[in-house]
């Protein structure tokens, strides 16, 4: 067996395998249809303060080697999910880590601080700073230096749980805003979340989707999310995780080779929920046919130019 474990921060997993935001649930809800308890870690969903319904349908379309969603954040609410999934993780050995969304940084703030004030076996959050700043005209956090900085600080205040920022593909320069959110505190970051896409109806001239953009995922974004991934692990020195396009262990493989120690596979989950968990058992085999003892001997050793 090759040695798959990572360690991101002060926690250990015991693989790299994890379920992307929004592809899994909650975490348990995918327990009927495949085994949660050999993945790496499973994060959450995002937590908003209040509940939200979401945008309207459709929200949702298949594109070529990909899927536009536009589901608008539909969630519990963190009261609820205080309520009734919290107690749930009690029993559960897979590591959990809560994806947090706001429009505003006390949202975030009151979100994570609500979390610390219980008793709970999550390991870290996964901040999603692809949402609007309300008091910024609407700008994205995650599409500006200063904001993402300025928010990463005021939520390492609030932990001293593993803290994880999502980078969106969405900019002009996503090295920077790794760096800030390094420079305010992140033991790590993920990337990338979805590309700004679009689907149209050619019959009856309409979007596929209700508001017309969705977030772009699936193996149509892996070569952005590769180049992403290599551009920020050689301007940073924290920990990343990769995402975008993961349905093979070679895919896996390439994001560590780009610099990731870990990755999230997330629309591959929607064909198969235990697509985690075949990809760990290809991995351990690739590994061991290649002879590497470790996967951590892989990463970032990707070499450019013939």
């Amino acid at each position: 067996m090759a040695d798959l474990q990572v360690k991101i921060g002060s926690v250990d997993f015991e693989n790299p395998i994890f379920v992307a935001s929004g592809t899994y649930g909650y975490g348990m809800e995918v327990s009927e249809l495949a085994d949660i308890t050999g993945l790496g870690a499973i994060v959450t969903k995002s937590i908003t303060r209040y509940p939200r319904e979401g945008n309207p349908p459709p929200r949702i379309v298949e594109t070529p080697s990909g899927m536009l969603n536009s589901i608008g954040l539909a969630n519990i609410g963190v009261d609820t999910y205080i309520e009734k999934m919290i107690p749930l993780y009690e029993e559960l050995k897979t590591p959990i880590i809560m994806n947090i969304a706001g429009s505003t940084e006390d949202e975030y703030c009151e979100i994570l601080e609500l979390i610390e004030l219980i008793s709970s076996n999550i390991v870290g959050y996964e901040i999603n700073i692809s949402c609007p700043n309300v008091k910024a005209g609407g700008m994205e956090f995650g599409v500006d230096c200063d904001l993402t900085e300025q928010l990463t600080s005021r939520l390492r205040k609030l932990t001293d749980r593993l803290l994880i920022m999502k980078l969106s593909p969405n900019v002009t320069d996503i090295a920077a805003i790794g760096v800030a959110a390094e420079k305010g505190g992140a033991d790590a970051l993920s990337a990338i979340n979805t590309l700004v896409g679009m689907s149209i109806n050619t019959t009856n001239r309409k979007s596929n989707i209700y508001y017309g953009f969705g977030g772009l995922s699936g193996p149509a974004i892996k070569p952005v999310g590769l180049a992403c991934v290599h551009q920020v692990y050689q301007a940073v020195d924290i920990p990343l995780i990769g995402m975008g396009g993961i349905i093979s262990a070679v895919d896996v493989l390439e994001y560590v080779l780009a610099g990731s120690v870990a990755v999230e596979v997330g629309t591959a989950n929607y064909r198969d929920p235990n697509v985690g968990n075949n990809i760990i058992l290809e991995l351990d085999a690739l590994l061991n046919k290649n002879d590497l003892g470790s996967i951590h001997e892989l990463v970032g050793k990707v070499e450019l130019g013939s």
